[in-house]
């Protein structure tokens, strides 16, 4: 017989990753920003990047490679624009402080960009997307590593960069249009899961040393090893190899730092940019426009028998509706990874609802 799931509360869940983190020497309102979009991943569905990092995230804050304390250098800031240097600061942290740092000035400025180099990891961009829209703003959120390799080019087996996701949050007179996608045709996370669980990926999203398509993760650790394929598989991944160029300008041209430069810490170079809709057609007429096709697109027609149209973000909001009432269930290993942690710093884990 099967055990019932363990729901935990969202509460509950924040504080205890909020705890670990200010334990690992993170400033406490640092670790409460942390902890709680990592906890929103999981609550939206995105369990590989919500506490499932948490682990990974500690140990680089013990050991240095995250730094835990001081702040952002100001690189160049044309009151528009902004280039900050993160130091390999938390890069969850980095992002939300840029998001609020813009969304501040879009009032003045209409469109406010703020590119991020030399960020740690950021975790999940879906996650950020609320921060504007709730505010009535539009965002556009991307990220690469440019220590990592880990998708091939069109073309090729051989990896030269990392998945790059690409989100956008676009309000309407309804739920936001949350968008958040890769520019590969699956990610490091679900690779990694599949390996360790049945060994196999749902479709052939990897490519092996011969260029043929793969479920198998083990084409990653052959030799030569294979790779992740870019958005479109063999046939159309033409669209997902430009579309990760973009990304790679965005993230590491604009900053001024990136693969060409050879760093070796895990981090990320980041690209955040708020729009202002009442700086150009005004806010009623452009949630009037997105809200119109948000309605249209979800009561097109289907199939007989098939579920109605999703617009990007629908099912996550859902998600995390039934997780603020019922609980989050999250994937069995990630509790079990925070245990050493919360032993080793001395912290409280989160129980279970009874």
């Amino acid at each position: 017989m099967t055990a019932p799931l363990k729901h935990y509360a969202i509460g509950d869940l924040i504080r205890y990753a909020t705890d670990l983190f200010a334990a690992a020497g993170m400033p406490a309102d640092r670790a409460a920003v942390v902890a709680e979009l990592l906890v929103e991943a999981d609550a939206m569905g995105h369990d590989t990047h919500g506490l499932n990092l948490a682990a990974k995230y500690l140990d680089h804050l013990t050991s240095g490679v995250m730094k835990a304390m001081g702040d952002v250098d100001v690189v160049s800031d044309r009151g528009a624009t902004m280039v900050w240097d993160g130091d390999y600061l938390s890069g969850v942290w980095l992002t939300w402080k840029a998001i609020q740092t813009a969304c501040d000035r879009a009032a003045d400025y209409g469109t406010v960009t703020i590119s991020i180099r030399r960020s740690h990891h950021i975790a999940c961009l879906a996650t950020f997307l609320p921060l504007a829209t709730d505010r009535n703003l539009m965002i556009t959120l991307a990220s690469s590593d440019p220590s990592v390799a880990a998708v091939a080019p069109h073309g090729a087996f051989e990896a030269m960069f990392t998945p790059n996701p690409l989100a956008v949050g676009i309000p309407t007179t309804g739920d936001p249009i949350l968008i958040d996608i890769s520019a590969s045709a699956t990610t490091m996370g679900l690779s990694d899961r599949a390996k360790d669980g049945d060994g196999k990926l749902p479709g052939p999203w990897l490519v092996d040393n011969q260029g043929r398509a793969s479920d198998d993760p083990a084409v990653l650790e052959a030799d030569p090893p294979g790779a992740l394929l870019p958005l479109g598989g063999l046939d159309r991944g033409h669209k997902g190899f430009a579309l990760a160029l973009m990304i790679e300008a965005l993230t590491s041209g604009l900053p001024g730092f990136g693969r060409a430069d050879g760093p070796t810490n895990w981090g990320a170079g980041v690209y955040v940019q708020i729009t202002d809709p009442e700086a150009f057609g005004g806010l009623e007429d452009f949630t009037r426009q997105t809200g119109w096709l948000a309605d249209r697109c979800r009561a097109a027609a289907v199939p007989h028998g098939a579920d109605p149209v999703r617009m990007p973000g629908d099912g996550a909001l859902a998600r995390k509706r039934r997780a603020q009432e019922h609980g989050v269930v999250l994937y069995p290993t990630i509790l079990d990874s925070l245990a050493p942690w919360a032993e080793q710093l001395g912290v409280s884990a989160a129980a279970a609802i009874e």
